[in-house]
């Protein structure tokens, strides 16, 4: 039992060690590609990258080679990644429960509004610094080319993501010949100008941050089944943690009972 739980440790945390390299890589590109929108997770990607790296390669040494202390670190560390994913999950289902988009009459797509998110998300979207990084995303995404083309009855009969919905055209319940004080105040931030549209619209901001919850639901229910990965390997790596304190004691006393029977042996030569 003391072999089997030491190699099987050993097994796991060489698995995760290589599948720490794509994530790491993953991060990497995503840092040097300016055609994604996901640039808030970059940072995290690349961070719990090299903490897996860093973790799974003392869990392999410790557990293949007895060492006592690279395993007290894995189990220390390991057991602060299970309480971080735990929270940050929480974090996530409470930040990104909210929100959700309005269907359209007579339309396949939906709209949506930035009253309905998180008020934690609104924050952070309606930050100058923050949005204008996150336009020229978009601008440089050519997601808004992709239906430059489109007829009346495209509209009438394709679905969009949500930030086609929110960035790239009006309102559909605008109407231009209607007084303005009747009229949703994003109906006159769009412009046919393709640097301009709809950027600065608060349908806009509101379908980034559905892209976001629906990434951040994505990244919870993923988080959950790595918490319960993480479990059972910190379990595990407690067995071998315990095997390697036992075996590291074990030659001293192995010693100690030996020297009386070669001091007697010595002694009557």
């Amino acid at each position: 039992m003391s072999r089997f739980s030491n190699t099987l440790i050993g097994f796991l945390n060489l698995l995760t060690l290589l599948v720490s390299i794509p994530i790491i890589g993953g991060g990497l590109w995503m840092a040097r590609s300016t055609a994604t929108c996901e640039s808030f997770l970059q940072r995290p990607l690349m961070v719990l990258g090299f903490v897996i790296l860093l973790i799974s390669l003392a869990g392999f040494i410790g557990a293949c080679f007895h060492v006592v202390w690279a395993l007290w670190v894995y189990l220390v560390v390991m057991l602060f990644l299970i309480t971080a994913l735990l929270a940050v999950t929480v974090f996530g289902f409470v930040v990104a429960g909210p929100g959700g988009g309005v269907e359209v009459p007579g339309r396949n797509y939906k709209e949506y509004h930035l009253q309905s998110y998180s008020p934690w998300l609104r924050k952070r979207i309606e930050n100058p610094d923050y949005w204008m990084t996150i336009r020229s995303c978009i601008l440089g995404s050519k997601t808004c080319s992709k239906i430059v083309m489109w007829t009346p009855v495209d509209y009438l009969t394709r679905d969009m993501s949500p930030i086609q919905s929110g960035c790239c055209k009006p309102l559909t319940s605008c109407n231009y010949e209607a007084p303005m004080m009747t009229q949703d105040p994003d109906c006159y931030k769009w412009s046919n100008d393709p640097s301009v549209l709809c950027y600065e619209c608060d349908s806009c901001k509101a379908g980034v941050l559905e892209d976001v919850r629906r990434d951040w639901h994505k990244l919870s229910i993923l988080n959950i089944v790595m918490v319960m990965l993480l479990i059972g390997i910190y379990c595990i790596g407690c067995c071998a943690f315990q095997n390697a304190k036992r075996d590291d004691s074990y030659p001293s006393n192995r010693m100690y009972k030996v020297r009386p029977k070669w001091n007697f042996y010595s002694g009557g030569r």
